[in-house]
């Protein structure tokens, strides 16, 4: 059985993945060992930043190492809170309460974000395959759903009329830009 690390602490992230991987014959799903030393983030990219953690953590462990890095990028924030996402605020709740405040006087035409998700898989330091997804919507007026994690309950997908938090697991692997990514991983890892 081959062993996979997911390089992340997000327990929705972890949910995720398991779902959009889970029963790919001859590979499990595990979480970091505790007590590695943690990574600052410093690219400039969701792409860096993955590359980043899974290089890093790979160092660490023996097994082929997963890493994520994802977040959302509004038009009318200047393409915030982009690679800063998980670090706008304290916490989930206050980072969507950040974006709806600044986003209050933006007119609905003009709402439009993309939430990216980037993944990289490495062995003892070497990154040796990549992916970014997107996907398009627009931030709602309000929260709405109770699924997901993260920005999902503003993150309105139009032609759904319907947030990421609204739409069960399956939908929002099928739609979501984490979804697409984990998609083409499942690919690769069933081509080893």
């Amino acid at each position: 059985m081959n062993r996979l690390i997911l390089a992340t602490t997000n327990a929705g992230k972890v949910i995720e993945i398991r779902a959009a991987l889970g029963g790919i014959a001859e590979w499990s799903l595990e979480p970091l060992p505790p007590g590695l030393p943690a990574i600052e983030e410093t690219g400039d990219t969701f792409l860096e930043n993955a590359m980043q953690k899974a290089r890093h953590y790979s160092k660490y462990v023996a097994e082929l190492t997963l890493s994520d890095d994802s977040g959302l990028s509004v038009a009318a924030l200047g393409g915030g809170p982009g690679v800063h996402s998980a670090r706008y605020a304290e916490d989930p709740a206050s980072r969507i309460h950040r974006v709806l405040r600044e986003m209050e006087p933006v007119r609905d035409s003009d709402r439009g974000a993309v939430f990216y998700c980037a993944l990289a898989l490495a062995r003892s330091g070497k990154v040796i395959w990549t992916v970014q997804k997107d996907v398009a919507g627009v931030i709602a007026r309000s929260p709405a759903g109770m699924e997901g994690f993260g920005y999902d309950p503003v993150f309105l997908l139009p032609e759904l009329n319907r947030t990421m938090a609204e739409l069960t697991t399956g939908d929002k692997n099928r739609l979501s830009a984490r979804g697409r990514a984990l998609a083409e991983l499942r690919k690769f890892l069933t081509s080893l």
